[in-house]
C-alpha cells in the first residue's frame, strides 16, 4: 500500500469556511444533547431528597473511569414529542451508550427517570430495540437500569402497546443466546416494566426504592377491590426474600451499581486487548474543512480516509475503473477493513466495481466501511442501455447478502437507491452514524420540486390549461421546503434512523470501537440454550 499524499489545503478560505459550517452544525448537536441532560438534571433536588443518583450519574458510576465510551442514539425523538425544533426534547427518555463495566465491554441502558418519571416514550421504545439488537449481533452483555413509571396512559396508543412485546421478547432472546441480561431496578417497573427484571438473568434492587408489579395499588384497588401497599405488592425486601425475583438487596445506588460490577466481573469475559495502529498523518481537524455545507462542492473521498485510517495508508482497489466509486483496503487502529465510498453517482462500472470488492471482503473476512456521499446510481440514456438497473441490483444484492460486518457513516449526501446500495439503514448494517453535514432522501428537494412541476405542467396541457406561474412556484417552494426538512442529519436521527450523529473528529476513535467489538464478537463463544434463564 502507498500513503496518501493530500492536495487539500486546509487552511484555504474555503476550507475555512467549510469549517466554520461543520461547527456550527456541531454546536447544534451538542446544544440538542445538552438539552435533553438539562431537562432530566432539574429533576436533582428530587433525587437528593430520595437518596437517589440522576440517571446520567448512574450510568457514569456504573462505567469504567477513563475507558471509551460510545453513547447511541442521543437525538432519538428529536420532533416527534413536539413540532418545535426549539422545545423538542430529544433521548427519547433512554440513555444508551457501550462502555466498559468492570473490564467488559457492556451495553448500558437507563431510564432517563428525570425526565416523566422514566414514562416510555414512542421513539424511545424504539431506541432500546436497536440496541437489543446491537447488543444480541456484537454478544454485549445488556445492563439495564431501570426506573419508569410505564407507559404514559395520557399519550396511549394501541400500537405501542403491541410493538412494546418485543422489548420483552428481546431480553429472552438474549438470555438464550448466552448473553447475560443483568438490571439494577432503581425505581418502580410496573405492569409490562415489572417483566424487565422477569425475564432477566440477575437482578439488582434497592430498598425502598425499587418497585415490580404488575398491577399497582391504585389499578389492583380498581381492578379487584384489594387494598395493599406498595412494599407488600412488589417491594425490594418483598422480592429479595419472598418473590425472588431479585437476586441482590443494595441499600441505595452506589451500592446496587457497585453490585452489578461484582456481577459482571464474575462473569468471566475479559477484555480484548487493545489492537495497535499508527495514527493517520494528517490532522483529524482537518475533517472539519472537507464537507461542503450545500453538498454541491465535489470532494475527493480520499481526503477524508487519509485523516481516518492507520498512518493515512490505503490500497486503492481498481482506481481506473469505475473511478466515482471508490474502493479501498486499509487498517484502523490495526484492524484490516475494506472500504466503499464516492466521488459522484453511481455508474455501472462502479456498481460492477463494488460488487466484486464486497465479494472480495467476503473472502477474506475483513468488515466493509461505508463512507456514504452520492446522489445515487447515474440516470439517463447510456446507463439505461448499459444496464444500470442489473447491475445496480448485483450491488444491492451484494450487500445484502455480505458475510462480514458493515458499518456505515453517512458523511454527505445519501440520495435515492444510493442510501441502499451504501448499505444505509434498510440494509441492517451493523453500525450506522451520520456526520451533521448528511443530508438522506430519495432526491433532492429540487430535483422533486422540478420533477413535480414538470408532471404538473404536462397534466395541464393535456386539459388545455396554462399553468399559473406564482402557483407553480409555491408547489416548487413547498416541496422543496419539506424534502430539505426531512434530509436534515438532527430530523432523520430523531427517527432512530442512524445510530447517533458523531462529530467528524470521533470517526476514527467510533470507528475503532465498533471494529473492536465485530472482532470480540467474532471470537467469543457464547453458550446458547433453548430458553433464556428462568427465574427460580
Amino acid at each position: 500500500m502507498s500513503v496518501f499524499a493530500s492536495s487539500w489545503n486546509a487552511q484555504g478560505a474555503l476550507a475555512q469556511q467549510r469549517r466554520e459550517a461543520m461547527l456550527a452544525r456541531i454546536a447544534q448537536m451538542r446544544a440538542l444533547e445538552e438539552r435533553a441532560a438539562q431537562a432530566s438534571a432539574k429533576s436533582k433536588p428530587v433525587f437528593d431528597k430520595r437518596g437517589q443518583l440522576l440517571p446520567r450519574e448512574r450510568v457514569a458510576l456504573l462505567l469504567d473511569a477513563g475507558t471509551p465510551y460510545l453513547p447511541l442514539c442521543s437525538i432519538a425523538g428529536f420532533m416527534q414529542d413536539v413540532k418545535d425544533p426549539a422545545q423538542s426534547v430529544p433521548g427519547g427518555g433512554i440513555v444508551a451508550g457501550i462502555g466498559f463495566v468492570n473490564g467488559v465491554r457492556c451495553m448500558v441502558v437507563a431510564s432517563d427517570s428525570g425526565i416523566e418519571a422514566g414514562a416510555i416514550q414512542a421513539m424511545g421504545l424504539e431506541k432500546i430495540l436497536r440496541v437489543q439488537d446491537i447488543a444480541l449481533q456484537n454478544k454485549l452483555p445488556f445492563l439495564h437500569l431501570v426506573e419508569s413509571a410505564g407507559a404514559n396512559l395520557m399519550r396511549y396508543r394501541v400500537e405501542g402497546f403491541v410493538h412494546g412485546g418485543a422489548l420483552f421478547r428481546n431480553l429472552a432472546r438474549l438470555s438464550a443466546a448466552g448473553i447475560p441480561v443483568i438490571t439494577v431496578q432503581h425505581g418502580s417497573g410496573t405492569a409490562g416494566g415489572a417483566y424487565m427484571p422477569g425475564l432477566s438473568d440477575v437482578v439488582v434492587m434497592v430498598r425502598n426504592r425499587s418497585r415490580a408489579f404488575l398491577a399497582g395499588p391504585p389499578l389492583l384497588m380498581a381492578a379487584t377491590g384489594e387494598v395493599a401497599t406498595e412494599e407488600e405488592l412488589g417491594g425490594a425486601e418483598m422480592h429479595t426474600t419472598v418473590s425472588g425475583l431479585g437476586e441482590y438487596l443494595a441499600e441505595d445506588d452506589r451500592q446496587a451499581l457497585g453490585i452489578a460490577r461484582e456481577v459482571v466481573g464474575q462473569l468471566g469475559w475479559t477484555r480484548s486487548p487493545a489492537s495497535a495502529g499508527v495514527a493517520p498523518r494528517y490532522d483529524r481537524e482537518e475533517l472539519l474543512t472537507l464537507i461542503p455545507a450545500t453538498l454541491r462542492e465535489p470532494i475527493d473521498m480520499r481526503e477524508i480516509v487519509a485523516r481516518i485510517v492507520d498512518d493515512s495508508d490505503f490500497l486503492d482497489f481498481k482506481p481506473l475503473y469505475g473511478a466515482a466509486t471508490v474502493c479501498m483496503q486499509a487498517r484502523i487502529e490495526g484492524h484490516a477493513i475494506g472500504i466503499i465510498t464516492n466521488n459522484g453517482p453511481i455508474d455501472v462500472a462502479g456498481a460492477n466495481k463494488a460488487t466484486h470488492f464486497i465479494q472480495l471482503m467476503c473472502q477474506l473476512g475483513h468488515p466493509i466501511l461505508y463512507l456514504q456521499n452520492t446522489t445515487g446510481y447515474m440516470v439517463g440514456k447510456e446507463s439505461e442501455q448499459g444496464g444500470m438497473i442489473k447491475h445496480g441490483s448485483k450491488m444491492i444484492q451484494a450487500v445484502t447478502n455480505a458475510t462480514v460486518p458493515q458499518i456505515t457513516i453517512q458523511c454527505g449526501a445519501s440520495f435515492g437507491a444510493g442510501n441502499y446500495g451504501m448499505c444505509g439503514r434498510g440494509y441492517a448494517p451493523r453500525f450506522l452514524f451520520s456526520w451533521p453535514s448528511a443530508k438522506t432522501a430519495v432526491m433532492g428537494g429540487e430535483q422533486a420540486a422540478r420533477t413535480m412541476q414538470i408532471v404538473t405542467d404536462a397534466a395541464l396541457a393535456r386539459k388545455g390549461i396554462t399553468p399559473d406561474a406564482d402557483k407553480a412556484r409555491q408547489q416548487f417552494d413547498q416541496i422543496v421546503a419539506v424534502f430539505e426538512s426531512q434530509a436534515d442529519a438532527f430530523y432523520t436521527s430523531g427517527l432512530l434512523l442512524d445510530d447517533g450523529v458523531i462529530d467528524p473528529r470521533d470517526t476514527r476513535a467510533v470507528l475503532a470501537q465498533c471494529l473492536a467489538m465485530c472482532a470480540e464478537a467474532d471470537n467469543k463463544q457464547l453458550h446458547p440454550m433453548q430458553f433464556g434463564v428462568a427465574r427460580m
